[in-house]
């Protein structure tokens, strides 16, 4: 029997600071979040970062938790029974991190009698430490406690017509009727590192500006490149010309140097350049969360508005929208049909 297995990123249970520090310490010790010898991973993580962020990551949470729990969690499960709704075989929804897990969902399908798994990790884009860590976990889990389970994962779709076609159809509803001058791209930052450990060529990444258009195998697992490819084809079909629209990076961690430019140095600098109202989209999330709703909606608005900005909205992920359900369904069955 064929089930399909949808994955995201996860959340704390709740915003308490051991819920928080239960929450970060799996999140963190993932070695493709923190990429270093298990020792020093163990003492930052566990030494230093779990002694005084959670407190502050708890505050930051209670800023954006709704009454029925964690917003990226009710919206993933809002998906979920909307996605069953249109599809003939189980359906189960696992986390990466956190209680919902991808063990749990997998064992929701195995014990529905399921031996085949078609896998959708929610990330558009391709990183260490989101789609790749996804299917490094599930693989693992299968192969120590579901042996007989057959799994398939859907790839990376940031350039999936379906995929782009829905991000701008949202897009367009969502500023309609909104003034604004410029469109601010801001996708989740991962450290520079992590591109050149991700390029298979062991070569082509040099982070150099020219690098993301020269054809390349590397692409396949290029964050950098596939994050301006999304842009691109977003752009192309709303029609923006060159200068109502850029491209920044967000959620830094650590001293690393990380993708540039940076989201939060990118708004401080916009009023003085002149663009005092803006619209921001943050197409590396197709579910809003802590780093949409509170980084961006709230204190990006903020950082904007007291650098000179005079208007700024930030554009809600696809979320459980009926037209990107409809999307991941198509795929789902043109896998199944592939399988018959």
């Amino acid at each position: 029997m064929k089930g399909v297995l949808l994955v995201n990123l996860g959340s704390p249970d709740s915003t308490s600071t051991k819920d928080v520090r239960k929450y970060l310490d799996e999140f963190l010790m993932d070695e493709r979040v923190i990429d270093m010898a298990y020792w020093k991973r163990f003492l930052l993580v566990k030494g230093i970062i779990l002694n005084t962020r959670p407190k502050k990551s708890g505050a930051a949470y209670k800023k954006i938790w709704w009454d029925e729990g964690s917003p990226l969690i009710v919206l993933s499960e809002r998906f979920t029974e909307k996605f069953k709704q249109k599809v003939k075989i189980p359906v189960a929804l696992g986390m990466r991190y956190g209680s919902m897990s991808i063990q749990k969902g997998i064992n929701e399908l195995h014990e529905q009698g399921v031996t085949e798994i078609f896998m959708v990790p929610l990330y558009p884009h391709y990183a260490m430490s989101s789609y790749e860590t996804v299917v490094v976990k599930a693989e693992e889990v299968i192969a120590k406690d579901f042996p007989s389970i057959k799994l398939e994962t859907f790839p990376v779709f940031y350039n999936d017509k379906e995929y782009i076609n829905t991000m701008v159809e949202s897009i367009q509803r969502h500023l309609e009727g909104i003034d604004y001058e410029h469109i601010l791209f801001s996708y989740h930052g991962i450290p520079e590192r992590h591109i050149r450990i991700s390029d298979t060529t062991k070569s082509h990444c040099q982070l150099d500006g020219s690098c993301c258009n020269k054809p390349s195998e590397a692409h396949k697992t290029c964050y950098r490149h596939q994050c301006f490819e999304t842009t691109k084809e977003i752009v192309k079909q709303l029609n923006l010309e060159g200068k109502t629209y850029s491209n920044s990076f967000q959620s830094r961690l650590l001293k690393d140097p990380w993708l540039k430019p940076y989201t939060d140095f990118e708004l401080e600098a916009f009023p003085e350049k002149g663009k005092k109202k803006i619209a921001v989209i943050t197409p590396a999330f197709v579910t809003d969360c802590l780093e949409t709703l509170e980084e961006i909606a709230m204190e990006g608005k903020e950082q904007f508005l007291e650098a000179g900005g005079e208007k700024y909205f930030h554009v809600p992920c696809l979320n459980d929208d009926d037209k990107w359900v409809d999307t991941v369904v198509k795929w789902t069955k043109n896998w199944e049909n592939n399988k018959n």
